[in-house]
């Protein structure tokens, strides 16, 4: 089996080769490992040993934020070291101030594992939710360094459950200590007699929290939503922007900010076809605020935000939140909008997200598949007090599962000398 995961990151990286002159991403992931470990040679210190953060991609590095923030606030000399897998990951941290180095993370290989350790020789190894690695976590285990899993979630349909998953359980076996988000995953865990494991939550809840009590001011949004109702749609993808469309036509009195998942110009261009009185974020200016002409901000009814960072402080300004990707792989983060105590919609594709199935269980949240069902939800939270209700029991929902950061870093003090 180890030649067969072997083969296959072999493939994959041929893969990647071959799409790299038409696909971006192909192209980011490849060309950003170039004499990666050659460069890491010259910036590191060997004198130092690094504490290594690893994300496969953006999602997972806003996850394990949280812990990353309180490490540093603890243990401030410290120098951190993150990688990621995915472009989308390392193309927007890159600059993170926390890190002393953001690198990509060079391909699976004996050789390239054996090779980071020694360059990074970090004291302690936190890999946050996903990314199981069979030579890096190997090559941890055997220079005797701490590997942690954060935020870490697993199925029962999942390989390493598998009666042919030994080499996969092999994996999970040099893993120091989980901590899981919840019960069921402690249970399966145990069923392979992983005992090293604490339930501590999921820290997605410390993080949307910290982004809600420390949200930015956007008076152009403060300016459009003045006086009226307003849905913020997060993440959203083309499936998701032709319900809000129709939607709207049958809520005019509703305005709508759009906050598309990808702000590529073909797709921002998809959306003003759908919404062609729309406006585009980055077309306004703080003069706008005070516009007393028919252009003014008051007098839009669709909102296009064309840039990246905003969201989590576009939901301050709602009434209703839309989370996008549920006609697609999946839905989007639902947790954001929750902290904000905002009644949660999403399409049908939702099923591998416990927050979303436990806001649904609370009445917080609300699925649908088909336009009737959306009309039907729209309808009910037309009522103020049905939202404030919901809205309501979304905010503590995220409250009252906050505090696995804190479970993860006391965790780490008390049990790794070389961290205190």
């Amino acid at each position: 089996m180890r030649l067969i995961y072997s083969l296959g990151i072999r493939l994959y990286l041929l893969f990647l080769f071959l799409a790299s002159p038409f696909h971006g991403k192909a192209r980011k992931f490849r060309n950003g490992r170039k004499g990666l470990l050659k460069k890491m040679s010259l910036e590191l210190s060997p004198r130092r040993n690094y504490v290594w953060f690893h994300f496969a991609s953006l999602g997972e590095f806003e996850q394990g934020r949280p812990v990353i923030e309180a490490f540093k606030y603890r243990f401030p000399e410290k120098p951190i070291l993150l990688t990621f897998f995915s472009p989308s990951g390392y193309e927007i941290r890159k600059n993170y101030p926390l890190a002393d180095h953001v690198y990509y993370l060079p391909a699976d290989t004996a050789s390239n594992a054996r090779q980071f350790i020694e360059l990074v020789r970090p004291e302690i190894a936190i890999f946050t939710k996903y990314e199981y690695w069979f030579y890096y976590f190997r090559e941890l285990h055997k220079n005797h360094i701490p590997l942690l899993m954060i935020s870490a979630i697993f199925r029962p349909g999942q390989i390493f459950f598998k009666s042919y998953g030994g080499f996969f359980r092999r994996i999970l076996s040099y893993v120091d200590h989980y901590f899981v988000q919840d019960e069921a995953s402690a249970a399966l865990l145990e069923k392979l007699d992983i005992k090293k494991l604490t339930v501590a939550g999921d820290t997605r809840f410390d993080r949307v929290l910290s982004l809600a009590e420390n949200r930015r001011e956007l008076p152009l949004i403060a300016r459009f939503a003045s006086n009226t109702l307003l849905l913020v749609a997060g993440s959203t993808w083309l499936a998701d922007e032709e319900k809000l469309k129709e939607l709207s036509q049958q809520y005019p009195q509703w305005k709508m900010v759009i906050a598309p998942h990808e702000i590529d110009e073909a797709h921002l261009h998809s959306i003003q076809k759908l919404f062609p009185d729309a406006v585009r974020y980055s077309s306004l200016s703080t003069k706008s605020i005070a516009e007393p002409s028919q252009y003014s901000i008051r007098n839009m009814q669709y909102l296009i935000i064309d840039n990246i960072g905003l969201l989590s402080s576009l939901y301050a300004y709602a009434d209703v939140a839309y989370i996008g990707g549920g006609f697609g792989a999946g839905i989007h983060n639902t947790l954001e909008a929750a902290a904000y105590g905002l009644p949660v919609i999403f399409g049908p594709r939702y099923e591998k997200f416990r927050e979303a199935r436990d806001l649904l269980s609370l009445n917080a949240g609300f699925s649908f598949s088909g336009m009737d069902e959306l009309h039907g939800i729209f309808t009910t939270l037309q009522s103020e007090e049905n939202r404030k209700e919901a809205g309501s029991k979304a905010a503590d929902y995220v409250k009252n599962n906050a505090g696995a950061t804190e479970k993860i870093l006391s965790y780490i003090t008390q049990h790794h000398q070389t961290v205190r």
